[in-house]
């Protein structure tokens, strides 16, 4: 089965509305998009600096794993599946607080579907 990351570029839309993003991205958006059926695993990150000195795109990261024949077959689960309150015990409390900031509290800078094509370990890997 094919393997593709799904990326997201985001940040909270101002510095007051931090906590809000913290509460409903970081704390609850990421495990809830990660219990989407065809999802491998979910992961955050913070920027911690730029690289080579490059300008950087955005404060934060979100980092999906995800198997399936293609990568519209994936964005098509992942759609049907975050359209359903019910989809699974914890979505409730998502909606929830989505609806208590009235919006989703985040700038989104990109996002996009990537196919793997080679992977490779590196000498920290544990086997």
């Amino acid at each position: 089965m094919p393997r593709y990351v799904l990326i997201g570029l985001c940040e909270p839309l101002g510095n007051e509305d931090q906590a809000a993003f913290d509460e409903w991205f970081v704390d609850q958006h990421i495990e809830d998009t990660t219990k989407c059926p065809n999802f491998v695993s979910g992961k955050v990150y913070k920027l911690a600096g730029p690289h080579l000195g490059l300008e950087t795109k955005s404060s934060y990261l979100s980092l999906y794993e995800v198997e399936a024949p293609s990568y519209e077959e994936a964005e098509k689960v992942l759609n049907d599946w975050q359209a359903d309150p019910e989809a699974w015990q914890g979505r409730r409390r998502h909606m929830d607080t989505m609806e208590k900031f009235g919006s989703i509290p985040m700038k989104i800078n990109g996002s996009g579907w990537y196919e793997e094509l080679k992977s490779f370990k590196g000498p920290a890997a544990i086997e």
